[in-house]
């Protein structure tokens, strides 16, 4: 059964609705449809292969052909390029006896938006798919394309910052949907049109994409009807040539199970000779649902006889209507005795935030539902449940990006109900952004203690930096000890962890300690502070980690967490906001060069909208810091600043400016700022009312 017949039958509705439902337009996010978009506003980019439809588009949609994009003509790129490159990582060793390394991966298919509705600099609410289980996670589809927008949809540059800042590769969508939802053969013939020298103008056009706006390669879904074996015969070498011709730029290509070499549209769930030919010209093929033990058996075995991997096919699970109360036979998947068979695909994880009930859609209450449906029910991967529903930590191995110094994290998810610096509220209003994402805790969470465990996870109403931090809360009877994050840190002498931490009012007086396991010796615990009864403030202390522990064996560190314990057993409401390893001081980067407004608009409201752009810092050199992200804040009298916003590029989209006092002119200031988070000297532009 196709994708998008699923999707009718799940919403008891076909048409349009089920068009939507398979990733068009009005359906991804559970808010009500936006107002007609602003003029500046800049939106992930979208397109029809060549021949665009009859009539004309809905408002808010621009119908575009890839034949004609040229990206010096792209007046959106710069908004939409991603600039954090794909980070290499590791597997530590799982914190369970079920997870295995190097065998089932995971994949996932996921809507933010409609195809035409993703913004490319993220948007004022917190209320987004914020995803942040990236330990779990191999590649990421983003998901979307429908007939009535376009079928061709590039992700947005804070998706992919985030993902390749945890070394998640970000495949973009090429869907070509049924007829009976508004799908058109002419547009596969399009897309798989040869040039006169034999090749793939199209295919060019898909790689120049990718290389250009920084993501990693094309999930491609070609469900439309009516093809012939020739027709057959193009796909598969327009497949081969896209894997083929991208891979010196990293291109990876993902073939779903739904055209056969027959032209045809013939549904296999499982890898046989109808489909064989198009999982040998991809890069890994996702396998349609209806798939069964063994026909997964006969998959893996045919890809070991055509000297690929069983691991890159993923075996298709729809969650979208169910999350975790979907009945999947986990064990022809990832047996949890014997080697795994293949890998799995999850279609639509944003589950977890689209089902969120009207009244509770806070993002605390977001990434309860998030952790619970990649870690399990009880919160704690070293122990995850194996009922129903068997979330990825009980049989994947998590991964971690924590490989060289500095590191910092502030524990900020990408969206927040404002913006914090040092403590203080600097920015008014909700967003989100996934580029601001710092690297967070792959395991949600692993806690050890005696006594009762206490509740662990990510908090809104505070913060040191950022829009969030971490909270600990409940009774301490005994010590305990949370794990946040797996290493391979290099640990010398002059090593310092910095951790700014806080406790809330009416928490009873609590003793912190920093947890360091460095190579294969048991946790170490230095003191990082004891913080009286009833709260007092955010405060920042520094553990000479690498001097206390001179001497140690090894100097790897394997192990990053804290040790909580309170004195009286009372129950504790402790924040940390957040977490530096660095061997060196810091040294504040460059400021960025010459920030200019790009394009206005004042607004009836008196608010402007503005496109900003500046250049990379200039003169760096060896003591200069490289430079994690920018971001943008608006002067106020007194010395005070707002938050604006930031992004990892070198163009930011300012939905709302506000005007103080009837001013003439406001002062803009753009800062560089490091993996320490320390911020350069601003580098100011004014605009004039």
């Amino acid at each position: 059964m196709n994708i998008t017949r699923r999707r009718a039958l799940a919403a008891g509705a076909g048409g349009l609705a089920a068009v939507a439902l398979s990733g068009g337009r009005g359906t991804a996010a559970p808010a009500p449809a936006p107002a007609p978009a602003p003029a500046l506003q800049p939106y992930a980019a979208y397109w029809f292969p060549d021949s665009l439809p009859a009539g004309t588009p809905e408002p808010g949609v621009v119908w575009r052909s890839l034949a004609s994009w040229e990206p010096e003509k792209d007046p959106d790129l710069p908004f939409n390029r991603a600039a954090v490159p794909l980070a290499a990582r590791f597997a530590p060793p799982p914190p369970n006896g079920t997870a295995r390394a190097g065998q089932a991966r995971v994949c996932a298919l996921a809507a933010f938006a409609t195809t035409s509705g993703n913004p490319s600099q993220g948007a004022p609410t917190a209320d987004y798919y914020a995803l942040t289980n990236w330990a779990y996670l191999d590649e990421l589809v983003f998901w979307g394309g429908s007939s009535g927008e376009g079928l061709i949809l590039a992700p947005n540059a804070p998706v992919v910052d985030a993902a390749h800042r945890n070394g998640v590769p970000v495949l973009g969508t090429v869907f070509l949907p049924p007829a009976a939802y508004g799908g058109q053969l002419r547009w596969t013939r399009d897309l798989v049109r040869r040039g006169p020298d034999g090749g793939f103008p199209l295919a060019d056009r898909l790689i120049r994409v990718a290389r250009a706006y920084g993501f990693d390669g094309w999930f491609v879904n070609a469900e439309t009807d009516g093809g012939d074996a020739r027709l057959g015969a193009d796909m598969r070498d327009f497949i081969a040539y896209l894997q083929g011709h991208g891979e010196g730029e990293g291109m990876r290509v993902i073939w779903y199970d739904a055209m056969a070499v027959s032209g045809g549209i013939d549904w296999q769930n499982r890898l046989n000779e109808h489909n064989a030919p198009f999982f040998q010209a991809a890069g890994s093929m996702f396998l349609n649902f209806n798939w069964d033990r063994s026909g997964l058996v006969s998959s893996a075995a045919l890809a070991r006889r055509l000297g690929r991997s069983p691991y890159g096919l993923w075996a298709g699970i729809d969650v979208e209507a169910r999350g975790w109360d979907t009945p999947v036979d986990w064990d022809a998947v990832v047996p949890a005795a014997g080697p795994h068979v293949t890998s799995y695909g999850f279609y639509r994880p944003e589950w977890t935030w689209k089902s969120l009930p009207a009244g509770g859609r806070g993002p605390a209450a977001f990434h309860a539902r998030d952790d619970r449906f990649w870690s399990g029910q009880g919160l704690d991967p070293s122990a995850p449940e194996t009922g129903p529903w068997r979330p990825p930590a009980a049989s994947v191995a998590d991964r971690s990006t924590l490989t060289a110094l500095p590191f910092a994290t502030t524990f900020n998810t990408g969206h927040g109900l404002g913006w914090y610096e040092k403590g203080r509220r600097t920015g008014d209003t909700a967003w989100n952004h996934l580029g601001l994402q710092d690297r967070l805790p792959g395991r949600r969470w692993t806690v050890r203690t005696e006594g009762p465990r206490p509740e662990v996870g990510f908090d809104f109403a505070d913060a040191w930096r950022g829009g969030s931090s971490l909270l600990v809360g409940g009774r301490l009877a005994g010590a305990a000890t949370v794990e946040l994050y797996a290493a391979r840190l290099p640990f010398p002498d002059s090593t310092v962890v910095e951790l700014a931490q806080r406790t809330d009012p009416g928490s009873a007086a609590v003793r912190v300690e920093l947890a360091v396991a460095v190579d294969d010796e048991p946790y170490a615990f230095l003191p990082a502070g004891t913080f009286r009864a009833g709260g007092r403030g955010w405060t920042t202390v520094t553990v000479r980690a690498g001097a206390r522990l001179r001497g140690r064996k090894g100097r790897t560190i394997r192990s990053l967490g804290i040790r909580l314990t309170a004195a009286d057993g009372g129950a504790v409401r402790w924040r940390l906001g957040g977490l530096a390893v660095r061997a060196t001081a810091p040294a504040a980067p460059a400021r960025p060069a010459h920030p200019a407004v790009t394009a206005a608009r004042v607004g009836a409201d008196g608010t402007a909208e503005l496109r900003l752009a500046w250049g990379a810092p200039a003169g760096s050199g060896h003591r200069t810091a490289p430079v994690r992200q920018y971001e943008v804040r608006q002067a106020l009298p007194g010395g005070r600043f707002r938050f604006l916003g930031g992004t990892c590029g070198h163009a930011y989209y300012v939905p709302a400016l506000r005007r103080t006092d009837g001013e003439a002119a406001t002062r803009i200031e753009v800062r560089a700022v490091d993996e320490l988070y320390t911020a350069s000297a601003p580098a100011p532009v004014t605009f004039r009312w």
